[in-house]
């Protein structure tokens, strides 16, 4: 079997980190696994990216150019939103390959055209890392439904028009993924149900696949020699968050952890991965370690390790990256219960949800953690377990093979 994936980045960001640790644990499992992406940052053979600096540009180039029919939209809210209008390198690149199924994972940034779809004659598989491919261009909706019934009048966009962008690009995909031999994967039931509403994949298969994660390298860890090697204090509770620009992304709730962390009733400090220190650092109201970014997974392990408990106050999740590494250390967590957090944290169990959007309650949950040692080492044991149980690489690829044996059963045949 020969399965191509598609992402825009190989290591860049959580969706790609779940792309590339699929594709090596397909490999490592015996399959022809190939990844092709728009802008490649590692020094991965196996991976196949812009090959000349004309190509590199042309990719620059289109991840900018996205963008532009935005333009009309002045008073857009903070939000990301995909137009994918642009021609793309990857019908070409698939013609060349020719692999046995294609596997989209987040292919936004002008990587993937939404029309290319219809003409790579393939069956495919595709993993939502967002709500993008079943929107009208939206990556996380804010709690709007208008995807159900075409987009328009987008909030998004504060368009009062039922034609604006988001119903244009909604029919484009409509138009275009009629009648495609096309599997989606979410990895949280939340996505799962949220495709399921969208007419854009009615009648279509969609599974339930967590991302995987190699338990070898996220293991439990000597917490002193962490915080050493992290220069981090030993004498100290440690709350870790984060994620790709957390500070300034209004969904990861960064605003609402700092209204936790104020009214804290525990000692600890925070360490903070993904996001640098701002020029003028917000006062969270206990000290604060910036570890900046940290693209490599000895050194995120060497994070999770270092701290006491992990805490996500995301407003909107899928199934987020962070945490199955955190519980795959053996941290526990707290976070909304939103998204696809309650298929991570089991209540009481590995950590502890609290009430959406309420920053006392987050507070709270992260207290009865930091205040109760027997209640935080028996979370400690019951994290990795569920990890281990239920996100471990080699499991997460047999479930794949699954999905891709049936998809080449229903639409084509394999070499």
């Amino acid at each position: 079997m020969k399965p191509l994936l598609l992402s825009t980045f190989d290591t860049h960001g959580g969706a790609a980190r779940a792309a590339y640790r699929l594709h090596h644990g397909l490999r490592k499992a015996g399959v022809d696994s190939r990844l092709f992406v728009q802008e490649k940052r590692s020094d991965d053979w196996t991976v196949k990216g812009p090959e000349t600096k004309w190509a590199y540009l042309q990719g620059k180039l289109r991840a900018h150019g996205d963008v532009l029919p935005l333009i009309p939209y002045k008073n857009r809210r903070k939000g990301f939103f995909s137009t994918a209008f642009l021609p793309d390198a990857v019908g070409n690149y698939v013609r060349c390959s020719d692999p046995d199924i294609i596997h989209l994972h987040w292919v936004s940034y002008g990587f993937l055209k939404i029309e290319t779809l219809s003409r790579l004659e393939k069956p495919m598989v595709w993993t939502l890392h967002d709500m993008w491919p079943f929107t009208g261009g939206c990556h996380y909706s804010g709690g709007c439904r208008r995807y159900e019934d075409g987009c328009g009048n987008c909030p998004l966009l504060c368009s009062e028009k039922q034609w604006d962008l988001s119903r244009w690009n909604f029919r484009r995909k409509e138009r275009s993924w009629k009648d495609l031999p096309l599997t989606i994967v979410s990895p949280s039931n939340w996505l799962a149900e949220c495709a399921r509403r969208s007419p854009l994949f009615k009648g279509l298969p969609i599974e339930v696949i967590p991302n995987g994660i190699d338990l070898e390298r996220f293991t439990p860890r000597d917490k002193r020699i962490c915080r050493e090697i992290l220069c981090l204090p030993d004498d100290v509770q440690l709350i870790l968050a984060g994620a790709m620009d957390a500070s300034s992304d209004e969904r990861k709730g960064f605003h609402h952890l700092f209204n936790a962390l104020r009214s804290l009733k525990s000692k600890a400090e925070l360490v903070v991965i993904g996001s640098g220190e701002p020029p003028i650092p917000p006062d969270f109201g206990v000290p604060v370690h910036y570890l900046g970014m940290l693209d490599d997974e000895i050194s995120l392990s060497l994070a999770y390790g270092a701290t006491d408990i992990f805490v996500s106050p995301s407003q909107e999740e899928n199934l987020s990256n962070m945490l199955v590494e955190a519980l795959s250390c053996a941290v526990p967590c707290v976070s909304f219960r939103i998204g696809g957090m309650p298929d991570l944290i089991d209540d009481g169990v590995t950590g502890f949800l609290a009430t959406p959007g309420d920053p006392g309650s987050l507070a709270e949950k992260i207290d009865l953690i930091l205040k109760d040692d027997y209640l935080r080492q028996n979370m400690k044991h019951a994290a990795r377990q569920k990890a281990e149980c239920e996100f471990g690489l080699a499991r997460v690829v047999g479930l794949y093979g699954k999905v891709y044996a049936e998809a080449l059963r229903c639409y084509g045949t394999p070499r």
